[in-house]
């Protein structure tokens, strides 16, 4: 699979570490920054470049780690077509795509640390929507009002 995947200052660490994991997985990684520590850099930045990757096309999916997870999704999500979710355990990161299509997954680095992150990224990663009628539904419910603005 495509994956881009970003981080902050705080993000960086774990960042480091799941990409060649994710790498010996077989998937093909986009990493969008950063590439050092800059206590002086913003979640933004990173967030839009990996939303932008995944808006496009270029990338399937999305992995972005900074502190909390919460500025990185709230940034994410103001991209049309990024459904970006903070997840913090392994059923929200295989629940999110299963039943909302989330395709940008936000890990706080200071909440939870490798092996539990790299369980959730396998989750996530493994994770299909499930094209049920009431899950479609919501799905183009949520697109419309993403497309009203």
């Amino acid at each position: 699979m495509q994956i881009a995947i970003g981080a902050d200052h705080a993000g960086l660490p774990l960042k480091e570490l799941l990409r060649p994991w994710l790498e010996s997985a077989g998937h093909q990684v986009i990493d969008l920054g950063a590439h050092q520590l800059d206590p002086d850099d913003d979640y933004p930045d990173f967030a839009a470049a990996v939303g932008r990757s995944v808006q496009s096309g270029q990338a399937e999916r999305g992995i972005i780690c900074c502190g909390s997870g919460i500025g990185a999704s709230i940034t994410a999500n103001k991209l049309a077509g990024v459904r970006a979710g903070i997840c913090h355990d392994t059923y929200s990161g295989h629940q999110g795509v299963e039943h909302d299509d989330m395709n940008v997954i936000c890990l706080g680095a200071r909440i939870i640390g490798l092996d539990l992150s790299k369980e959730i990224v396998s989750a996530f990663l493994a994770a299909n929507f499930i094209p049920e009628p009431r899950f479609q539904r919501r799905l183009d419910k949520l697109i419309k009002v993403e497309s009203e603005g």
